[in-house]
């Protein structure tokens, strides 16, 4: 990746220092997000862009006509022509109409193309996003891509937005002022255009540097922006902690140092775009006043002596206008400066998370753990989409004899910051053989779960996996379940896209059962069933020991082989915690639990013990028959 000086410390990826500027890096960057608004030539985004450079080409010649409408009242008045002034009055009636109608005809356009911009890049990104688990290594693995959530939402619509603003502008500006410019050449001769051309030059010389400076601030404005609004999230979604705690005030507190680092941060990106907007400003007004001072000397010079005062106002009106709106045309570019800064801010932001993406992507090894959308067709019937089913690392297929489902062979792992957990742990985990990890908070358990469905990398040793992640081979169920967006059957069948089938109702009295053998009757009468109310928030709506009840629901409707559980029972009684861990052993699931109670030994055969130093025991749980 240019202009990023990679760094790879174990685990993590850090991108080092990043261009930020206005430069050679910017423009290769925007190249690349020009290739996904514009796929291919047919594409819709490339008809409706030439179709609003066609409008704004017919805005120009609009526009041309309605700037020299004051001169021609001028010579109808100043001759007192009564007939030539009606003759104007509806002229200029037409052309009014006219150019209200293509410049909100320019606006709906320009809008539908922000809209489809927006469409393309989003999608793109979140093609390389949620492939395989690019999210999860992107958000936790990796230093320098501060809110990938901002940098989709925010950051992509700000650039589409101001993009879809000013590219018609860019576009059309040198066809208007190659016209424009002969235009000024036959009525003052070539100091117009010369004078207006070094005035150009020199205020874009002044802004390129003061750009610069700004863009530096933008990006960290952005950063802080994101920083931010995540602490008022974190504040929303553990609402409930907080109020428990009374900390109220500390969080006050913290989330105005937030507050504080990010206004900061502004009022240093204000005081830098005060010089930028003078300089703006100024080119305004001394544009206007140079317009002025151009047609003065042919004028003085004798040139337009011969003609009547009614004339002569005629022409000067008419000169005015094309030496203005030339000058206009320049100092458009110019005021566009500041949304030029927004851009060239929001490519940096976008395109290095797009770097990331593609770097991990380019590492990412055919290991057979990739994800697999599933969609539910019928009560027993599974389908692939998109991707098909996966191969795993280690098939039986490929291996007739191997019978394990983990095999670890001195295996060594480290945590992102480079803290060895583990070393040399060699193991086998066989189907039917339940194992328990334990171990004192921060000793390495919940990093070896990581290390096993590779999400982490491992320092040294080998993991051979026969197991397919996922509700068909191994379903993961942390202390805090996930529930995503949607209904109480969504949930159950999660990972799963529903799909409207007649089959769908024959797996309902099946769901029931499961929600009944977890105590969760209530929740389903609370909700009105299992297609009503998909907007809730289910961690509003659910207790700790429900949603661990309700993760189990899930994980008896797939009745996978396998199935790692962390901390899965802390919040529910021991009378529970039995009657799940039995119906996991009439199903056939053999699990993978980390837990401090000792109530858990009783459903387990072998214990790993990790004593947070690297080491480790392994040894046989033995039942004693009551």
């Amino acid at each position: 990746m240019a202009n990023m000086d990679v760094r790879v410390k174990p685990g993590i990826l850090d991108l080092g220092s990043v261009s930020y500027g206005f430069d050679l890096c910017f423009f290769r960057r925007f190249f690349r997000l020009t290739k996904v608004m514009f796929p291919q030539v047919k594409a819709s985004s490339v008809l409706l862009f030439f179709a609003l450079l066609l409008v704004c080409l017919l805005e120009q010649v609009i526009i041309a006509s309605v700037g020299v409408i004051p001169s021609k009242f001028y010579k109808v008045l100043g001759d007192k022509d009564a007939t030539g002034f009606k003759h104007e009055i509806i002229m200029a009636s037409i052309l009014i109409i006219s150019i209200a109608f293509v410049k909100s005809t320019h606006q709906y356009m320009a809008s539908l193309l922000y809209v489809f911009w927006r469409k393309l890049i989003t999608k793109y990104i979140h093609k390389l996003y949620f492939r395989d688990i690019l999210y999860y290594k992107v958000n936790i693995l990796t230093k320098g891509i501060d809110n990938p959530d901002q940098r989709i939402t925010q950051d992509v619509d700000r650039f589409c937005l101001n993009l879809s603003q000013i590219a018609p502008l860019i576009i059309i500006s040198p066809f208007t002022i190659v016209y424009y410019v002969y235009q000024a050449w036959m009525s003052t001769g070539y100091i117009g255009p010369v004078s207006v051309f070094i005035f150009f030059i020199v205020i874009t010389i002044i802004n390129k540097f003061l750009m610069s400076t700004v863009v530096k601030f933008y990006m960290q404005q952005e950063r802080y922006e994101g920083d931010f609004r995540f602490k008022h999230m974190q504040l929303r979604v553990n609402a409930e902690s907080v109020a428990f705690y009374r900390s109220g005030r500390l969080e006050w507190d913290k989330t105005n140092k937030k507050l504080n680092t990010l206004l900061n941060t502004q009022q240093k990106l204000v005081l830098k775009e005060y010089a930028l907007n003078f300089s703006i400003n100024m080119s305004d007004y001394v544009g206007s006043i140079l317009s002025y001072l151009v047609l003065a000397v042919p004028i003085f010079a004798g040139a337009y002596d011969s003609l009547s005062p009614s004339d002569l106002s005629a022409l000067i009106s008419q000169n005015a206008f094309v030496c203005i709106y030339l000058i206009s045309c320049f100092t458009k570019l110019i005021d566009s400066s500041v949304q030029v800064t927004d851009i060239v801010g929001t490519t940096h932001r976008i395109v290095q998370l797009v770097e990331a993406l593609d770097h991990y992507a380019s590492l990412q090894k055919d290991d057979g753990l990739e994800d697999s959308t599933l969609v539910f067709t019928s009560g027993n019937e599974m389908e692939s989409e998109s991707r098909g089913t996966a191969v795993t690392f280690c098939s039986s297929a490929s291996k007739p004899d191997v019978n394990y489902v983990y095999d670890l062979n001195n295996v060594s792992y480290a945590l992102p910051s480079g803290d060895v957990m583990l070393k040399n742990l060699t193991m086998q985990i066989l189907p039917g053989v339940n194992v328990l990890i334990t171990g004192d908070s921060g000793c390495g358990k919940s990093s070896l779960l990581r290390v096993l469905h590779k999400l982490w990398p491992i320092l040294s040793g080998s993991i051979e996996v026969n197991v397919q992640p996922g509700p068909v081979g191994a379903i993961y169920l942390p202390q805090k379940p996930f529930f995503t967006n949607g209904t109480l059957r969504e949930q159950i069948m999660y990972p799963y896209k529903l799909v409207n089938s007649p089959a769908m109702s024959n797996v309902d009295h099946k769901l029931q059962q499961y929600l009944e053998l977890a105590d969760l009757n209530s929740v389903y009468y609370r909700l009105g069933g299992l297609d009503m109310k998909d907007d809730i928030n289910w961690y509003d709506v659910l207790s700790p020991g429900e949603m661990q009840r309700l993760s189990f629901v899930r994980l008896f409707f797939h009745q996978p082989k396998f199935a790692v559980l962390d901390e899965a029972t802390s919040a529910i009684g021991l009378t529970a915690e039995r009657a799940m861990y039995e119906k996991c052993h009439e199903f056939g699931i053999t699990v993978i639990s980390v837990g401090h109670r000792d109530s858990l030994k009783a459903y387990h055969d072998c214990q790993l013990h990790l004593d947070g130093k690297g080491g480790w025991t392994l040894n046989d749980i033995v039942h004693i028959n009551q």
